[in-house]
């Protein structure tokens, strides 16, 4: 920069000196003038110099501050890579962070038992779920919920206890690792199978391993495979109680209209311990005198559906069933089916959904722990269903149901009269996020 500046002044001195007039260079010719000149380019040279200087020091105080912005991300590359190895996540903007709800008001009437009179109660339900996607493959998850702790089949409060506070617990908590084909999840996790309320009751949670396998798939056809461990009981002296299951899943669809889906499921129990059991966990399943279960559950599940979309993308109609068969009952009462038919969907407001349901489940043809509980009686029953659908808005639906049920087998009725068809009345609000 000085070498530069140095020619600058020179070049400017002698352009000054070649501008000036000859005539007028000759006719003062005294010493005194020269010197004048002389003193007024040294003015200008000085003055040039200052400018020069002052944004010299402007030049070196930007790149002090780009050097200092160079070591911080520097430093930050490194302690990013520190953490890394210490097992410290990273801040990734590109990190997904699901939070999602819901909030369900419910009124209920129970009538028709004419042992008893009739009950009306009000019943709320809370549920809140986060996923946070640790990377493209592996995502970490957990559900807080209202209910008893103790009780795996519902998350529904009773309205009641003189306004105790509501019991949360946490009924999610869980990692699943997706290779893309197979996936795998371990914790305490939502049901990975195709269901209905028969054999698997809505709010139960299995905790242990499921893997899930993607056998085949195109356009109209899709077939997959789920696999469970189910641990049940784990004892520190003894044996466990635990589950081994699969489920093989095939969907085709038809031309435009038709739909088909299918699944098979085997659940193998072996219930060697049950000191963790409680009455909500025997329910009324037959017992030994020990208070044991008298059967194993050696569970077949066979599920089938068929849906018709001719009558418009709003009213699509399916028929849907649902066995089981117990090979492991102690009794000949093993066996259990349900069937429905509804016509509508709830995909949009205003959107409504009608439908009809049979069901019926002898004394031993499912594990009453982890089945149905919308009914009074966990087993042993026949029952009637109908149900209203109404989307109010993407995030208020309404609902009216009507069980109509009674005991299947009179000698199992034990203190329900097996001559009683009562009736269990539901209105539910339910608020999604």
């Amino acid at each position: 920069m000085k070498k530069y500046r140095s020619i600058f002044l020179q070049t400017a001195y002698y352009a000054i000196l070649i501008s000036l007039p000859t005539k007028s260079i000759a006719e003062q010719s005294s010493q005194q003038t020269l010197l004048n000149l002389i003193n007024e380019l040294k003015a200008e040279q000085n003055a040039i110099s200052q400018k020069i200087n002052a944004i010299e020091e402007q030049l070196k105080e930007h790149q002090n501050i780009a050097t200092k912005t160079n070591s911080a991300a520097t430093i930050i590359s490194i302690d990013a890579h520190k953490d890394e190895n210490n097992a410290i996540p990273k801040i990734d903007s590109n990190k997904k962070f699901d939070v999602t709800g819901d909030l369900q008001l419910r009124y209920e009437g129970n009538y028709g038992d004419k042992d008893q009179p009739a009950r009306n109660r009000g019943v709320m339900r809370a549920r809140l779920r986060t996923t946070y996607d640790v990377n493209d493959a592996v995502q970490i998850g957990a559900e807080l919920s209202t209910g008893n702790s103790d009780d795996p089949n519902t998350v529904h409060v009773t309205l009641s206890d003189f306004v105790d506070d509501f019991e949360v617990s946490l009924s999610r908590l869980y990692a699943t690792y997706d290779l893309g084909r197979p996936s795998f999840t371990a914790g305490k996790f939502a049901n990975p199978f195709t269901r209905s309320d028969l054999v698997w009751d809505g709010d139960v949670n299995p905790q242990g391993v499921t893997v899930n396998a993607k056998l085949y798939k195109s356009e109209t056809i899709k077939l997959s495979l789920d696999g469970i461990y189910f641990i049940v009981d784990e004892e520190t002296a003894g044996p466990d109680s635990d589950m081994l299951g699969g489920q093989i899943n095939f969907a085709n669809q038809f031309g435009q209209n038709w739909r088909v889906t299918a699944a098979a499921s085997y659940y193998d129990y072996s219930l060697d311990d049950l000191s963790s059991a409680g009455p909500g966990d025997f329910r009324s399943n037959l017992r030994t005198t020990n208070g044991g279960y008298a059967s194993d559950f050696n569970l077949l599940n066979l599920l089938a559906s068929v849906q018709y979309l001719g009558f418009g993308e709003r009213w699509p109609v399916k028929l849907s069933a649902d066995f089981v068969k117990n090979y492991g009952a102690s009794t000949d009462e093993d066996q259990g089916l349900h069937t429905s038919l509804s016509l509508g969907r709830l995909s949009n407001p205003m959107d409504w959904r009608l439908a009809y349901g049979y069901s019926q489940a002898e004394i031993d043809a499912v594990l009453g722990a982890f089945s149905n509980d919308n009914l009074s009686i966990a087993t042993n029953y026949q029952s009637h269903q109908l149900t209203i659908d109404y989307l109010l808005d993407a995030s208020i639906a309404l609902n009216a149901t009507l069980f109509h049920y009674k005991p299947l087998n009179a000698h199992y009725s034990v203190l329900n009269d097996p001559n009683d068809w009562l009736n269990r009345f539901r209105l539910n609000v339910t608020l999604s996020f």
